[in-house]
């Protein structure tokens, strides 16, 4: 390979020397051309691929705008091309946010609805063109419906008439459409929903009409686009909510009670047994106008005392009038040459000489004038709680001897002891602080002291205990029958030891004697002279008695040590 790598390169290297200047210049331009085309086709090669969202541009650019940032919100990145064009990544995303934008009122305005299906196909003669037209139709609109999040499949039949002349004779285009929901999808159930559906259909099919669409449920087969139908289902609905929030305030103000009772009195003993709040849940506007002092200097909160200053009103301009006169009074006639008609009243003073003096001050004041405007819905009225609170029960009951009182059904006798007014009242106090409670709004908070029907817990308390009771009996029995045991088993030990005792002593007081009198017979045969022979055994139990005494002697402890081994061995 390298042999080769060689040769090949000397012969280029060859062919390059004798090569002309131009023929050089040639070489090189070629190359450069193709590392440029190369270079080229890498960086276009590189580019994603898009597809456009719409097949018109959107020149509008507060709408364009608009859907690129519903796009943003969805986290779906789109591009913008200088002539208005919009797109995204693939065909998926596109057909997918194609429908929902159209759907929720995001197509451009001048958008040609046609434009979104490129489903056309020619044929020979009208009739099977038309057919065609249809049938492409219908499956581009059910494929475009299936683009949509909780649609699993859609069924769509559109009725297309031929156009007349007179507007008045046309046929209306009709489209009757089946959608089937993925299970747990509320899209067929929400209104919002469903009005963007019949929105999408409705410009998606030239010609067509609100009233003309025809929406099914195909799992219930109901009528999901008949909107004036549905107002009483909606009204229904409403009440529903309302009755339902209404259900969770009184929820939230019964635990609250319980929250504040059951750390005084245990969780046992008490019961919520009502709450109701009156709810007006008609929406009312308030529109008010207040006049109020003007706040010159804030009270400080690090004086304790209050040192804001506070003024009614401001004056925002002021206006003096001192003015004197002195002369005749005014006279009016009629024109020049003409005699006057003026009553005698005038033609009396038109001599008389008056002083006349005007004074005043005017001014204007700036007020501190609030306008508000409050829309108030729901408003929570007169709020009723009652609470029971069960007393005290005492037991075990113990009689003059220390036994346990026993009722006549044979459960246990106990003590109740109901709640003092003191103990009424200040639950009382607790409840109203806990709900709020306003005497003008007529609310009403109501604290008894009522026994609860404990005959279960009773019934259970009385098994445990006398269950407990037996056991106790049951563990005292038995430690009595195992200490009876041990003590037997101890002076049988003992009683056994001792009689072993003294039977060893027998034995060995037995053998003593046998010893003596054998040592005795050997003594008396030795006096009288005769030659005494003892056998092997003897010499040996001889020999060890005499090493026994003679270790006895020497080492006292370890002998003592060694026949109390024995002794607990033979025990």
């Amino acid at each position: 390979m390298n042999e080769w790598f060689k040769k090949t390169f000397g012969t280029i290297k060859e062919k390059w020397a004798k090569g002309s200047v131009l023929q050089k210049g040639i070489l090189i331009g070629i190359g450069v051309v193709v590392i440029v085309a190369v270079v080229m086709l890498a960086s276009f090669s590189s580019r994603p691929t898009t597809v456009r969202l719409f097949n018109a541009p959107v020149t509008d650019e507060s709408q364009r705008d608009a859907i690129v940032t519903r796009l943003d919100e969805a986290n779906v990145k789109a591009y913008i091309s200088d002539d208005g064009y919009i797109s995204v990544e693939d065909e998926k995303i596109a057909k997918k946010w194609r429908s929902k934008l159209v759907a929720e009122g995001f197509e451009p305005s001048k958008q040609d609805p046609w434009s979104l299906f490129d489903t056309a196909k020619w044929t020979r003669n009208d009739f099977d063109d038309e057919v065609n037209w249809k049938r492409a139709m219908e499956s581009a609109l059910a494929s475009h419906l299936e683009q949509l999040d909780g649609i699993r499949k859609a069924n769509v039949i559109l009725t297309l008439p031929k156009k007349s002349l007179l507007s008045t004779q046309q046929d209306p285009t009709t489209a009757s459409v089946i959608l089937f929901a993925y299970p747990g999808s509320d899209i067929l159930k929400s209104k919002t929903q469903v009005k963007g559906i019949q929105h999408l259909i409705m410009r998606s099919v030239e010609g067509l009409s609100e009233d003309n669409i025809t929406i099914t449920d195909g799992e219930t087969n109901e009528e999901i686009n008949d909107f004036a139908g549905m107002e009483e289902t909606d009204r229904l609905n409403n009440i529903e909510r309302q009755e339902k929030l209404i259900r969770k305030w009184e929820s939230e103000y019964a635990s609250k009670v319980l929250l504040q009772l059951q750390g005084t009195f245990s969780e046992k003993r008490v019961n919520v047994t009502n709450v109701v709040i009156d709810v007006d849940m008609s929406q009312e506007t308030e529109v008010s106008k207040e006049y109020g002092g003007i706040t010159i200097k804030a009270d400080n909160p690090n004086t304790s005392y209050d040192d804001s200053e506070i003024v009614h009103s401001l004056v925002l301009s002021e206006e003096t009038v001192d003015q004197n006169y002195t002369g005749t009074g005014y006279n009016p006639e009629g024109p020049e040459g003409v005699a006057g008609q003026n009553p005698p009243v005038y033609s009396d003073m038109s001599n008389v000489i008056g002083t006349s003096t005007e004074k005043g001050v005017k001014r204007n004041y700036a007020l501190n004038e609030k306008n508000r405007t409050r829309t108030v819905s729901p408003q929570k009225g007169r709020r009723t709680i009652s609470v029971n609170i069960d007393g005290k029960w005492k037991y075990p009951l113990y009689d003059e001897n220390h036994k346990v009182k026993f009722g006549e059904d044979g459960g246990l006798a106990r003590e109740y002891t109901p709640l003092t007014p003191e103990e009424l009242a200040a639950a009382e106090e607790i409840v109203k602080n806990a709900i709020g409670y306003d005497a003008v709004r007529n609310d009403s908070v109501t604290v008894t002291n009522v026994a609860f029907d404990r005959t279960e817990q009773f019934r259970e308390e009385d098994a445990e205990f006398i269950t407990a009771l037996n056991r106790r009996k049951t563990i005292i029995l038995s430690l009595l029958g195992i200490a009876i045991v041990l003590i037997a088993f101890i002076v049988f030990r003992v009683i056994s030891r001792e009689i072993e005792r003294r039977r060893r002593l027998r034995e060995e007081e037995l053998l003593r004697k046998q010893q003596a009198e054998r040592e005795q017979a050997l003594w008396d045969a030795k006096n009288d002279g005769m030659e005494v022979t003892m056998s092997v055994e003897e010499r040996k139990r001889a020999e060890l008695q005499e090493n026994a005494i003679a270790m006895a002697k020497e080492h006292p402890e370890d002998v003592a040590m060694l026949i109390r081994t024995w002794l607990r061995e033979e025990a």
